[in-house]
């Protein structure tokens, strides 16, 4: 199917990750929400890049490794995140932003 692009350089969409960790993990039930302006079921996924879902709905559980954004009309696309990795032991950080000085909490997973 077609899939829309948004006029480049509109980037206020956000991908939010539950839970709030990365890279997350498919075994912790990641839920990615898109939020942007607009209807949430104008929401366009992608998966490594390519059109994964047309004009669905603004969350999903993620049941696949790979990389996810998503693209909401006027706001544009998310940043990429949700690299789900196939390694034993994988080393998580809070999915939000850090600032030089904060403190910052670090999950071993294996």
């Amino acid at each position: 199917g077609w899939c829309p692009l948004s006029p480049a350089g509109a980037q206020s969409t956000q991908l939010l990750v539950d839970p709030p960790w990365t890279p997350a993990v498919l075994w912790d039930r990641v839920t990615l929400t898109c939020q942007g302006s607009g209807t949430p079921g104008d929401t366009t996924w992608y998966k490594d890049g390519k059109c994964w879902q047309k004009e669905g709905s603004d969350q999903f559980l993620v049941t696949e490794r790979g990389t996810y954004q998503c693209d909401r009309p006027g706001t544009g696309h998310s940043p990429p995140s949700i690299a789900c990795p196939t390694d034993w032991l994988v080393l998580q950080v809070p999915a939000r932003g850090q600032l030089e000085g904060d403190t910052v909490t670090l999950r071993c997973r294996g």
